[in-house]
């Protein structure tokens, strides 16, 4: 613990990996490794069972090399709720909501990922507190955390990523919309960590979720001009 904590003191203040350059396969196959790692012991007990030479050891690779890709576990375990997004991504892709409007969609669709969490409490309560924890150091990732919420709330509404003039079936969101969307998203995660506290049934969420997601309506172009 000690030991960590002194490469941790070190390495944070030490160059990581740039977002922006592209991994070779190699080393995008031991990013892989660390992710499973770390989300495997975050499943077996939440936040604390995260000691990063822990995950080292797990994953194969030497401690300096894990400071290297992430500089600490706050940065380790907000990846890893991106990675986690990413996956829940890819199911919902092959089995879309089925709401008839955009707003039940995503209702469904955000209800459907509440599930997945709600099946790894300790994953999801660990995640949860990293995203809480993060200061400026750890904004790279937490904006990606952002996306890829943003990106399966999109896919739900039928529009691309971007914003655009007018929206529509693969079109581009409004401004309003995407407001909207910030709106839902931070509500999302206000009800995951009402739940993970205990302040919250999975029937009140599913009534908020549904509530805040209402405003996809209120924003809709097309609603607009009826």
């Amino acid at each position: 613990m000690a030991a960590d904590a002194k490469v941790e003191a070190h390495t944070v203040r030490a160059a990581s990996l740039p977002p922006s350059a592209p991994l070779t396969e190699r080393q995008e196959a031991r990013r892989r490794r660390i992710l499973h790692a770390s989300a495997q012991l975050a499943s077996r007990g939440g936040f604390d069972a995260v000691q990063m030479r822990e995950v080292a050891e797990s994953s194969q690779v030497a401690l300096g090399t894990l400071y290297r890709y992430f500089p600490s576990k706050v940065h380790l375990l907000v990846a890893t709720m991106q990675d986690q997004l990413e996956h829940m991504h890819g199911t919902l892709r092959k089995k879309p909501p089925t709401g008839e409007t955009a707003a039940e969609r995503v209702a469904e669709t955000l209800m459907r990922a509440f599930r997945a969490l709600q099946r790894e409490p300790h994953l999801a309560d660990a995640m949860v507190r990293a995203l809480t924890f993060a200061d400026r150091s750890v904004s790279p990732e937490v904006d990606q955390v952002s996306r890829q919420t943003t990106a399966i709330i999109l896919d739900s509404m039928g529009l691309g990523e971007g914003v655009g003039a007018g929206a529509g079936a693969g079109g581009y969101p409004t401004p309003e919309q995407l407001s909207a969307v910030r709106v839902i998203e931070h509500t999302w995660h206000s009800a995951l960590v009402t739940w993970l506290s205990g302040r919250a049934s999975i029937a009140q969420v599913k009534i908020d979720i549904e509530t805040v997601c209402r405003l996809i309506d209120l924003t809709d172009p097309a609603g607009a001009e009826r």
